[in-house]
Formats: structure tokens, sequence, C-alpha cells
């Protein structure tokens, strides 16, 4: 099997528009498409906001098979940023599947007025 089938892929961009996230996960030879049924946003740290901080945050994921976040862990992006993300993502619920999802998820946090 090739690197890159067996890589695995997910991309969910986070806007403020609010609309479906997709989680999209490479299993074998099966492409698995995972709808987000619950998304919690992040809350912007207060600390990010006084130094201006942006930017994207990158979290590898681990959906259970029920549709619940088994595992989730930083891989890129701003430290003052992370845990945030992090909290946010292991809220998210997913819909069922016959099996677990892996996938990277993407939060971006921009400046706030």
């Amino acid at each position: 099997m090739s690197l890159r089938k067996g890589a695995v892929l997910l991309a969910i961009v986070l806007a403020n528009s609010g609309g479906a996230a997709m989680l999209h996960a490479q299993d074998a030879d099966n492409e698995l498409v995972r709808r987000a049924k619950n998304k919690v946003q992040p809350e912007y740290p207060v600390l990010a906001r006084k130094m201006n901080i942006t930017g994207v945050v990158k979290v590898e994921v681990v959906v259970a098979a029920n549709g619940t976040v088994k595992q989730a862990k930083v891989i890129g992006g701003h430290p003052v940023l992370a845990s945030a993300a992090l909290e946010a993502v292991k809220k998210w619920r997913f819909e069922p599947a016959a099996g677990e999802s892996t996938g990277i998820v993407d939060f971006k946090f921009e400046g706030h007025q």
C-alpha cells in the first residue's frame, strides 16, 4: 500500500457562518465522510486577544464509531491558542460510523474587535 493511500486526511474549515463541517478520512481503500453534528467554537483566549495573536491551530483527532472524540492532540499552532482549540474539539460530536476515523481539524483564530 502506498504512503498516499495509507494517509488519513481531514479537512474542517471553521467559518463564522456556522456551515456544516465535514470530516474526511481515508480508511484503507474506503473513503469515509462524517458530518459534524455538534461543533463547539473555541473561546478566544484573553491573553491572545491582549497580544493580538492570530493563526491556525491543527489538532489531530480520533473519532470513535459512536461519533465522540476519543483522542485529540495539538500538532501545530501558537501555544497560547492551542488549549482553547483542544478543549473545543473534545466537545465535538460526529455522525456514527462503522469504525473510527482519524484526521486533522484546523481552527482558525482571527483578531476580534
